[in-house]
């Protein structure tokens, strides 16, 4: 015989209904502790802000400061301690032997700091004539594997976007094609600003720009469609630059960018890296040879130069780097942020700043 409260419902009844209630309540005691998690780490962040952004500025002095002291050298190379080298020349007993760029305490954080030269890629907003340009991005598509049926039209449309006008080259697009687009816009006529703007023209995919690092920047297709898109070697980001001094870094350039040189094929370009990469043909050690001068592209010196292109290396090329990006990543506590600046070095005791901002 089953044992009722005074209602006459049974005991075992009340029990779950109990039961029910305590679950809801654990859960939503484990919500509201998620929430408070969630608060208290934003709460953090926010207050970490200011203090993250002014760690990132002093990252960017100590490398304004490092690449100030480095104009000591008659070149710009990757065995200097700027690159993370050993040092080079009287580098090694400056006062540059005591920085440290990586896991730098300062304050409640740490920091890191990574230079890297922008003269080591072709200058894109180059003055030069549109034929000499179109061939050298003819060179840098053709590297990068990209069909040849869509190649004309990539040329063409980039060169639309840079000249002042609105007269479209043969295979090329102006603001008509542009506006057509949801959102509407209109072709640049003018000097890149920042590279990416190259993803807003004609037939430039992020697949084409960022070559093989599209995986990190290219999200949200459907599985399908990420296995048909082309796999490039290179992107146009690995090859161009907006700022730079406007001559090519043969003492860092890879051997992608010497390629767009004219008369440097794969050859040549890695008879250049190991001209300068000394005995153990390893960049950014201590035997680096790099090169002194540009005379110094010379059959001599470098198997297949063609010794009457030497004009035109001497307008595309140098042995030293003016501009260089500046990536600092601070920490604070579990809050990582990373920043990017642009620097331009005029002199020892004048290192401006271009740019600065966070990604």
């Amino acid at each position: 015989m089953k044992t009722r409260g005074a209602s006459g419902r049974p005991k075992g009844f009340a029990i779950i209904i109990v039961m029910i209630v305590i679950m809801v309540l654990a859960m939503l005691a484990g919500a509201f502790a998620l929430s408070m998690k969630v608060e208290t780490r934003l709460a953090g962040n926010a207050n970490n802000e200011a203090e993250l952004e002014w760690m990132a500025r002093s990252g960017v002095e100590l490398a304004r400061y490092v690449l100030g002291q480095s104009m000591g050298q008659p070149h710009t190379s990757l065995n200097q301690i700027w690159a993370g080298g050993p040092g080079s020349g009287n580098e090694t007993n400056g006062p540059l032997m005591e920085i440290q760029l990586t896991d730098v305490p300062l304050g409640a954080g740490r920091l890191s700091i990574r230079i890297e030269d922008l003269d080591r890629r072709f200058n894109i907003n180059a003055p030069m004539p549109d034929p000499e340009k179109k061939q050298i991005l003819n060179r840098a598509l053709t590297l990068m594997g990209m069909d040849a049926g869509d190649a004309p039209t990539i040329e063409d449309s980039i060169l639309d976007w840079l000249d002042p006008d609105d007269a479209s080259h043969l295979s090329g697009t102006e603001s008509d094609f542009y506006l057509m687009h949801s959102p509407p816009y209109v072709a640049k006529n003018g000097p890149i600003d920042d590279l990416a703007e190259l993803l807003l023209v004609r037939g430039v995919t992020p697949e084409s720009y960022w070559g093989p690092r599209a995986a990190l920047h290219v999200s949200g297709q459907a599985d399908g469609l990420e296995a048909e898109a082309p796999r490039y070697p290179v992107g146009l980001a690995d090859l161009f630059t907006p700022l730079s001094g406007g001559r090519i870094n043969v003492n860092t350039a890879s051997a992608h960018v010497l390629q767009l040189l004219p008369g440097v094929d794969e050859n040549v370009a890695q008879n250049i890296l190991r001209a300068r990469a000394g005995a153990d043909g390893v960049d950014g050690t201590e035997d680096d040879t790099p090169f002194l001068n540009v005379t110094a592209l010379n059959p001599a010196m470098v198997p297949g130069i063609i010794p009457e292109l030497a004009g035109r290396y001497t307008a595309l090329c140098s042995v030293s780097s003016s501009t260089f990006a500046v990536l600092v990543e601070v920490r604070i506590g579990m809050t990582r942020r990373v920043y990017r600046a642009v620097v331009r070095r005029n002199n020892p005791r004048d290192v401006a700043v271009l740019q600065f901002g966070w990604r």
